[in-house]
């Protein structure tokens, strides 16, 4: 019996040993016509780097495997794994993903996609040298600003405009510029988190101006701003909050109320409007949120907004008012050290341009297209896209289900849109582990869970995904060796 076991034993050495044996060396892996191609494309050292780490990788899992033929194959795609781990190490770690959790502006997946029309004209921009700070006209040196400038005056009607790189940057500039080292009143019902643990006081004493707090978190009348103007008053600030509703027994005071107290000291009215409504969305079925010429026409003196929240760009902090404060800010050293590159620059006129028309605004920037698709698009949306899953092979059930959207990103906070999503309820998987293989797919893709399905949320998906959508489950589930 004891001579069996040994026999045994033995055999199972030798078998590892043949195993080892059978790996090919390296100066025959550099022969194989596609690892000498990824040479070519990449270079002989990624290459070997690639070789070494997938050979170590290999004698680990064979000293770990009890399944010869399972250790067998592994050998087999050796190659195969050593050209994954070339392409690997040269993918950018940033990439495209999916976005079917139905948040329109979700923060974690890039807020507000760029529109590809707008991206095609930018490419054709920013790839070679441009007229970023250079007047063509008189033949010397411009200003950034000034390709953006006249059409945010035209359709918001400020006197003047600029752009930082985000909104948070905006009210630092602006505080900076005129408040410094004075101070500034502020609802407390309005002193906000804007994210990231970033608040609205913190960005205050980092200007250089003091905070004076009036009113209490849901009340403040106009009389609480009246009394706590001093000499050392510089500004009166306005902060919408976006992000959270305060509901029930609340006042505030408008902008409209606050400038002729803040005329009467001479001193501005700031406005953050945090998301950047352009246009009316009530309209479109959705709640009323207070738009920017609004403000301006009310006499705000300084509005600031995100440009890729409700707006629909890049990420920026968009500044417009009066000429001779945009003019003080223009002009302050920070403005440098915040400005925006020439993609931004590129693609926030691009984005403006289509504001021109409210029609050409909701159909060619994505944001806004996505918000406002109807319902009875949006579910023959959902059927094109379970079929094509169901075209797949995939094992489970695939429905087209109703669900609600969210606008997302801190903006209206409370909404919800009715859409459509494509369900499924996998067999052989379970729903944790098919979200997970989702996301390590070459293009990921970021379902919502709920409960025993995976749910894909038409409305921020692009149709042109669709077929990503379903190759990726093909590979996922195994159906496509």
């Amino acid at each position: 019996m004891y001579g069996a076991i040994h026999q045994n034993e033995r055999q199972e050495h030798m078998n590892r040993n043949m195993l080892y044996r059978s790996i090919p060396k390296v100066d025959v892996l550099l022969q194989d016509e596609s690892i000498r191609e990824m040479i070519e494309q990449y270079s002989r050292e990624a290459v070997m780097e690639s070789v070494h780490i997938e050979m170590d990788r290999l004698r680990r899992f064979i000293a770990d495997s009890e399944d010869e033929v399972e250790a067998e194959e592994q050998i087999q795609r050796l190659v195969l794994h050593i050209i994954r781990t070339v392409e690997a190490m040269h993918a950018p770690n940033m990439k495209k993903v999916i976005n079917g959790t139905g948040t329109v502006l979700h923060t974690n997946l890039g807020r507000a996609p760029i529109g590809r029309t707008h991206m095609e004209k930018a490419f054709q921009i920013v790839t070679g040298y441009s007229n970023l700070e250079y007047n063509l006209e008189q033949g010397r040196r411009g200003e950034r600003y000034s390709h953006f400038e006249k059409l945010l005056c035209k359709i918001t009607g400020a006197e003047a405009a600029m752009a930082v790189n985000n909104n948070a940057s905006s009210v630092l500039l602006i505080l900076s510029s005129l408040a410094e080292g004075g101070e500034v009143i502020v609802s407390r019902g309005e002193l906000i988190e804007i994210g990231g643990k970033f608040r609205i006081p913190d960005v205050m004493e980092q200007s250089g101006a003091s905070l004076v707090e009036v009113g209490t978190t849901n009340k403040t009348h106009f009389s609480d701003y009246e009394e706590h103007i001093t000499e050392e008053t510089k500004a009166l600030l306005k902060v919408h909050t976006s992000n959270y509703r305060v509901v029930g027994f609340t006042e505030s005071v408008p902008v409209d109320e606050l400038v002729p107290l803040a005329g009467k000291y001479d001193i501005p009215v700031i406005e953050d409007l945090g998301s950047g409504v352009l246009i009316d969305l009530s309209k479109y079925g959705l709640s009323y949120e207070p738009t920017v010429q609004e403000s301006i026409a009310k006499g705000a003196d300084v509005v600031c907004f995100s440009g890729d929240k409700l707006f629909g760009g890049p990420q920026a902090g968009i500044i417009i008012g009066k000429k001779k404060y945009i003019d003080q800010m223009k002009k302050n050293q920070l403005t440098r050290a915040l400005r925006i590159d020439k993609f931004t620059a590129a693609v926030l006129e691009l984005v403006l341009q289509e504001y021109l028309s409210e029609e050409k605004a909701v159909q060619n920037i994505p944001v806004l297209r996505m918000i406002t698709e109807p319902l009875d698009e949006a579910a023959k949306r959902a059927r094109s896209l379970a079929r094509a899953i169901r075209a797949t092979g995939i094992q489970g059930r695939v429905d087209v289900v109703s669900c609600e959207s969210q606008i997302g990103g801190g903006s209206l906070p409370l909404e919800r849109i009715p859409s459509m999503a494509a369900a499924i309820r996998p067999e052989g998987i379970s729903v944790p582990e098919m979200e997970e293989r989702m996301r390590h797919l070459p293009v990921p893709i970021i379902p919502r869970t709920v409960n025993d399905t995976i749910m894909l949320d038409v409305r921020t998906i692009e149709n042109e995904d669709f077929k990503l959508i379903a190759a990726g489950i093909r590979e996922l589930m195994g159906l496509v060796k």
